[in-house]
């Protein structure tokens, strides 16, 4: 039986001249083109030699394009691996050198330095795709005859493979099957009663699970239509606002919107659904855009591993604080350390079941094995509490990881490029409040005896070797850093030190 997700999509039947996606320049697209186009890029991946199974890695900017190649690939049964366009060329040499691609898909004004990479990896072929989606990958399809049919997979075979970093430093590749995909998306689409009748107004990037699998999903599969910009911008999401029904959005830009004095009620005349995703929403937040639109945004929780765990109501009280009850299929548990249950309404460490969870990570079987019970479920590492209602709460991250402008963060893999500079003799990062990222990464910083250190040099390193929303945004040099009496570093003293820098 075929359990290839797109194969799921196709089923859907709808008809050719169906609009699917417009741009702000006036390109559209219809459902006839994903059909055509989807199947042309699969050809082409085919023309090459790849395999069901073999790995394709994309680093390319926002574009209908990317997202045939995106659909192409899962047509042709391979593995689509996205990656932050932000990577530097060292943190893309580690994920190219983990996920063993067969084909890199890249900008052109990085073709050069992937080419040498790639060489020395033994990534067989690089292509190019621009953020107007043309390059040498463009031409390639360009002459490829679509095919018609879906390579067959397996409900549990690998569809996308996600890269998360890690609280030691290296990045973990998630695993996330057909069947992981289509339950989600499913899921979603009963759950926010997305219909052929919705516009969804998608200004997220698609390199990670917000804006790949929940935007585009919930429409591929409820035969809505998207307007679909290349990144968010206040003047044209305000433009755009008055055509469509539902807005994907991360905290930030709900905040930008309400910073514009005169955002209000006639932008939103049309809208049915606003949703908020991948960090927390303030509650200040939640309250101004209701009296400012009179909309309430329906806050929802997921992670890279699992997809959509929970989510508020579309009809019933949408609690501000809380990402709502688990969605359909979905359980929930509240554990201590051992994953003894805890009382409800008590803080423990979340743990999640369901046909939405990842197979596991990328060849490493005993981080694997680490992040689940013994009974099957599987420890986020977030901290959290159930009321008496149901409506769940998350309340921090046992994991210690940052979430900035919707971006994850993990301290650890700041540090450890900080501690490799000689002048330093140690650092900490973490993350404190911030008024438009929700939270910004800061760093403390010890020097070795006698350094003449410049913060600004440091900034500089980091920025070599790092993406951009992983930098710092305030570094300070430090006499030592707070620690308890087994020695470790009391990052709690330091958020309270630094709570109201921004």
């Amino acid at each position: 039986m075929n359990g290839n997700f797109f194969s799921a999509v196709l089923a859907q039947n709808w008809e050719c001249d169906r609009p699917l996606a417009a741009s702000p320049g006036g390109h559209a697209v219809t459902y006839g083109d994903l059909d055509r186009e989807s199947g042309r890029v699969a050809a082409a991946l085919l023309s090459l030699g790849l395999s069901p199974g073999d790995r394709v890695s994309v680093q390319v900017e926002k574009s209908i394009a990317n997202l045939w190649l995106y659909l192409g690939v899962l047509r042709a049964g391979l593995v689509y691996h996205p990656l932050n366009t932000a990577y530097s060329l060292e943190e893309m040499r580690y994920f190219l050198d983990n996920a063993e691609p067969r084909l890199l898909v890249c900008d052109p004004s990085k073709l050069a330095a992937y080419q040498d990479i790639c060489a020395g990896l033994g990534v067989s072929r690089v292509l190019t795709m621009d953020a107007a989606g043309e390059g040498s990958f463009s031409q390639l399809c360009a002459s490829a005859t679509p095919m018609s049919e879906v390579v067959e997979r397996l409900n549990d075979d690998v569809a996308v493979l996600l890269y998360s970093s890690g609280t030691t430093g290296r990045p973990k590749g998630i695993m996330l099957s057909h069947a992981n995909l289509q339950s989600n998306a499913e899921v979603l689409v009963e759950a926010w009663q997305f219909s052929p009748d919705d516009v969804l107004l998608h200004a997220l990037p698609i390199y990670h699970v917000h804006g790949l699998f929940v935007g585009v999903h919930c429409v591929l599969l409820s035969g809505a239509a998207m307007q679909w910009l290349p990144s968010f911008d206040v003047e044209q999401v305000r433009r755009c606002l008055p055509d469509a029904t539902v807005m994907m959005g991360v905290p930030t830009y709900y905040t930008r919107l309400l910073a514009e004095p005169t955002f209000g009620k006639a932008d939103c005349a049309n809208m049915r659904l606003f949703v908020s995703g991948s960090a927390p929403l303030l509650e200040e937040t939640f309250a101004e855009f209701v009296v400012r639109t009179g909309h309430t945004i329906l806050e929802r929780y997921g992670m890279s591993e699992t997809g959509m765990n929970c989510s508020n109501p579309l009809v019933g009280e949408r609690r501000a604080g809380t990402v709502g009850f688990p969605l359909p299929g979905v359980q929930v548990r509240i554990c201590d350390e051992q994953h003894n249950v805890k009382a409800a309404g008590e803080v423990g460490e979340l743990e999640i079941k369901g046909p939405n969870v990842f197979k596991g990570y990328w060849r490493m079987p005993e981080k694997t094995a680490q992040d689940f019970s013994a009974d099957g479920w599987f420890v986020s590492g977030d901290q959290a509490f159930i009321d008496p209602e149901g409506y769940v709460s998350i309340v921090g991250r046992s994991k210690d990881m940052i979430i900035t402008g919707g971006l994850n963060v993990y301290p650890k893999e700041v540090e450890l490029v900080l501690n490799e500079m000689p002048e330093l003799q140690e650092s900490a990062v973490f993350g404190v409040a911030h008024p438009d990222f929700g939270e910004a990464v800061v760093a403390a910083l010890v020097t070795m005896s006698g350094a003449d250190v410049d913060v600004a040099i440091i900034k500089s390193r980091l920025e070599e070797r790092l993406a951009k929303f992983k930098i710092p945004k305030l570094m300070r040099i430090v006499p030592s850093l707070p620690r308890n009496t087994m020695g470790k570093v009391q990052k709690n003293k330091l958020r309270e030190e630094w709570g109201s820098v921004f």
